[in-house]
Formats: C-alpha cells, structure tokens, sequence
C-alpha cells in the first residue's frame, strides 16, 4: 500500500481528510505521463516520415489548401465546413472511470463513465487507424501563467485541425519547445467512428478523457471545438487542487489595471462584450484565477461570427485575416467573400484566430485580480432585466443555477433557443461537483470584493420568436457603466418576483429599456411569463441540497 492511501485511510471520515486526498491527488496528476505501453506506442507512430511536427502557420494554410481541406476566402483566412457535426456533442463524451479520480468526478449525464477496458479499444483502435497515415502534430500550452500552465501535445488527422489547436492554445518559444514533454495528450482523428456495441458509446462519435493515461481521444467529428473544450475539461478537474478558480469566462482590463470577467455559455456574449476598443484583452473564454489574479488558459479566440459586422465588432471582423480559421460560414465561390448573415451550414459558424490579431491584447494573458464580474444570460423568456446588481448571496445563487438559453447549433440537435440551467455557466466542462467551483467564487469575491452584475443579453419585448434580442449598443452602455462605476450612482430598486437589484438609469440607455415589464405590451403575459421562470429557477435549485439557507433565498420567488 502506497503512502498516499495508507493517508487517505486513516483520515478518510475527518476534514483533514479532504485535504490529504487533494494532496495525494495533486501529486500524482501533477507528475508528467511516465513511458508505458499507451504513449510508447504513439511515440513510434510519431516517428513516422509523413508525421508533421509544430508546422508554420503559412505550412499548415498551405497544405490545407493542398489537401483540399478548405477555401480561401477574399481576407486569406482559412474557410472550412465540418460536415455531420457544427456544434459539440455533449451526448457522446465520455470519462474513463478510474480510481485515481472516481471519487471525484460528478458522474452524470454530463460526466458519463466508460470502462478502462472500453477506453482500451477504443485508444488501441486510434493508433491501429494512424498507423502509416499523414499526420500534424502541435506541442504547446493550456495556459498563460507559467506556474500553473499545462504542457500539451495535439496529434491531429487534418492540417486544418492542426492550424485551429496552434491558433488556439498558448504557442511556445523556440527554447520552450526544444524542452517540451506534454503532460496531456489530444489525438483527434475524425475519420475513425467507434461502434457503439463493442466500444460502449452512444454514436459513431466519441470524445474520451483518460486522466490516469492523461489522454484525450475524439473521432466521428469533425468540428474543431471538441478539441479546446477537452483540454478546458481537464484544467478545470487538475487546477482546484492547485487552489485555482477555473472559469469559463472571458477577460478585459483597463488602463488603470482594473479587470472585468464576463462569464456566460456560447453565444451569449462573452467574446464580443470583451473585445471592447477601450480596454485591453486578456482573453475572450476560458481563465482561472490564482492567488496572483486572472491567466487566459488559451493564445487565442474562437468567436461566434453569425451576424457579424464591422460596424458592431470591428475588432473581430479584422481578426479575421490570413492566418484565421473560419468554420461554416457561406462564402461566394465566386469573389471568396464571406457572409456572416447566412446561417445555412449552421448559426454556430465561428472564428478562430490568435489572439495577437485584437489590437492591444495582453500578451502573455496575465493580469490582476477582478473588480468586477458579469454574468451573462441569453433569456429566451424575455422577462430577465438587461442589468441588474446582485449581492454576494445573490451571485453564488445565479452561479449556481446558471441559467441562459442553448442556441441554436452550439450543440447536435439545437435548432432554437432553449432555456436551460448551466450550473456555474459551464455544466458541460466541469468535472467536479458545482459546490467545489461555486466555494471558490465564493472565496474570490470575499476576498477581492468584486462587484457582481447579471447581464441579460438575450430578448427583450416578449420571449423568443415574439420579442426582439437586445440592442447591442445597449449592452455595451450597460456593461461600460458597471466597469467604470457609473451604474453605482442610480437608484435601484428590487424586482418584486427576482429580487434582482434594478437601476432606474443608465447613460446612452431608454429608461424603459431597464425595466423588461415595461417593454411588453401585454403586461398579464409578462407576469405569467416572469412567474413561469421564477418557478423552473426553484425547481432547478432544488438538487443543491448542501447550499446555506441565505443563498437559497437569494433566488427568485415563485
């Protein structure tokens, strides 16, 4: 029996128990992948003369191009399509149920098991499938803070899939990647599909976390996302062990220092709201928060690009040059140009470029501790205010619920907007149960007394396919007044079914606009409605058993 068990029995019914096991954990996860039968094997594939390591940026365009992967369009970014799948596939992911994190991990249909014996097939299926295949391969970073980063390394079966992870994650400098042994490993091969009845998945497609392997496998998909958000997963399992907050958010700051989080699901906001011309970009996803402040986990951006303007986002829409990826967007075969108001392929068509393409980015993605944090929800009820305060109790009950609507093509089988509950505004990454992460926002904002606001960006007027999607100049305005303070010198009032702190005005804003119930014509139909969401927000709160009584009645009332 091994040191660390022999402490985890003896302390196993005690708090310090708690502490040893993330110790022991720690130190075991923390450790770089030792030579065995699993990485052994690829190393030799990865030997192989048509295998293609750390490629140009201009290498791995071109042979895209080459290999017939993609288009060209007017801007020199890359336009690719990704057939079946425009969106994750939440259904078809997968944890590999092991005992070095059984116990930790929230099983459920978000975390779903799959045996060491299947997990086995399956990966020896994948290097069967690389064997004498042309093969890219990326060595870099998820992370931008030195001590806590993680080295990674990305085989993929498309160059074009190579180019997304080099533009995504944190590229490492010449000397860095002379020395560089990765700690995880993501082989994606969209080519191979997996045989429900024999590798135990649902579908032809799979995305498999292994984290005593330290292994991600993802085939039967072709879209670029599963990549990034895999890693995102295994940050947020390993880096609450080393103390720091994983966030699915993105990330500005001021010239005087100040940092602003904005935390949200896809498409509601969180890229766009960030990349703000008057402030610096820290990053516009996924972060965690250190006791040295806030680090962007990636090196670039991966923007929603529907109904994209240079006009609304300019920063975006010159992002997009040679060098950017650009996935399901309808582009004219004759002229290369793109037009971002087509949804055909899909309304999740998106961007993905480094994120030295935003002007004054902050390079590496590292600043200090937040002020402020927004919580960002698409309301497809329309009954939600545009800006609200929240107090303490009131921000770890909306964390918790995170509430928003799915929309439409962030994942397989979405065609409209969904209301949906995200448990810390990012259920489907995280690991670990919900009281670890909402403890530590907790923790933060007591310590660094950040001010907390629910942004809603989604309709206003009446709920969805009645009412129109809020004003974007509006959202900016309120956003802007929350960073800088000026919101704090409004009147608030709170909403009598929220509870939600309301403020009676804001510059550059209708005073109606601030009120949703004034929006609507038919105000019995806003009551209905308002009362309708109160009470799915209780239902929903109903599976936090262990939540303190001040943060339940924090909620709304139904």
């Amino acid at each position: 029996m091994s040191m660390c068990q022999l402490m985890i029995m003896t302390y196993y019914n005690t708090m310090f128990f708690e502490q040893v096991k993330h110790i022991c954990i720690r130190k075991d996860l923390a450790k770089p992948m030792k030579a065995n039968a699993y990485n052994a094997e690829l190393q030799d594939i990865l030997q192989g003369d048509q295998v293609h390591h750390n490629l140009s940026v201009a290498d791995l365009a071109a042979t895209s191009l080459a290999r017939h992967e993609g288009i060209q369009t007017s801007t020199g970014a890359l336009r690719v399509t990704t057939g079946k799948y425009t969106g994750r596939s939440p259904k078809d992911k997968f944890i590999v149920d092991e005992s070095a994190v059984h116990e930790h991990i929230a099983w459920g249909p978000v975390n779903q098991p799959i045996s060491r014996e299947e997990f086995d097939r399956l990966y020896h299926k994948t290097m069967e499938y690389l064997q004498n295949r042309e093969l890219f391969v990326f060595d870099g970073f998820a992370g931008s803070d030195e001590e806590y980063r993680l080295p990674i390394r990305v085989v993929n079966e498309y160059a074009w899939h190579n180019l997304f992870v080099h533009q995504l994650f944190v590229r490492p400098t010449n000397d860095e990647l002379k020395d560089h042994q990765p700690e995880f490993t993501v082989i994606a091969v969209p080519g191979l599909q997996a045989d429900p009845q024999t590798d135990g998945t649902r579908s032809e497609t799979f995305i498999v976390v292994s984290f005593e392997k330290r292994v991600v496998l993802i085939g039967g998909t072709q879209y670029a996302g599963e990549m990034k958000k895999s890693i995102f997963s295994v940050l947020n399992y390993l880096l609450p062990f080393k103390g720091v907050f994983p966030m699915h958010c993105s990330a500005n700051v001021g010239e005087q220092g100040d940092v602003a989080l904005f935390f949200g699901l896809s498409g509601t906001g969180k890229t766009t709201l960030s990349a703000d011309p008057n402030r610096r970009l820290i990053g516009d996803d996924e972060h965690g928060w250190s006791d040295h402040g806030v680090f962007n986990f990636e090196g670039g951006c991966y923007a929603k690009c529907i109904g994209l303007s240079e006009e609304k986002e300019p920063q975006i829409w010159n992002a997009i040059q040679f060098g950017t990826v650009l996935e399901n967007v309808v582009v004219d075969p004759e002229t290369k140009i793109a037009d971002y108001e087509d949804g055909l392929l899909t309304e999740n068509t998106r961007a993905a470029y480094p994120i030295d393409y935003i002007p004054g980015a902050v390079i590496p993605g590292v600043a200090g501790h937040p002020e402020v944090i927004v919580f960002l929800t698409a309301d497809a009820f329309g009954v939600l205010p545009p800006i609200s305060k929240l107090t303490k109790e009131q921000a770890m009950y909306h964390f918790l619920s995170g509430y928003t609507s799915k929309l439409a093509g962030t994942e397989r089988g979405v065609t409209e907007p969904e209301a949906t509950f995200s448990t810390c505004f990012g259920a489907p990454f995280l690991p670990l149960r919900p009281s670890v992460y909402a403890k530590m926002l907790g923790e933060k904002i007591d310590r660094y007394q950040a001010r907390v606001y629910l942004v809603n960006t989604g309709w206003s007027g009446g709920p969805y396919g009645l009412g129109k999607r809020m004003n974007l100049p509006y959202t900016r305005s309120m956003v802007t007044a929350a960073i800088n303070g000026t919101i704090e010198e409004a009147s608030f009032a709170a909403d009598p079914i929220f509870g939600l702190w309301v403020p009676n005005q804001i510059e550059g804003v209708p005073s109606d606009v601030l009120n949703p119930r004034h929006t609507w014509q038919d105000k019995q139909a806003y009551d209905a409605k308002a009362r309708d969401l109160a009470a799915r927000f209780v239902k929903n709160f109903e599976k936090f058993t262990d939540v303190a009584d001040d943060i339940r009645n924090a909620g709304p009332k139904a």
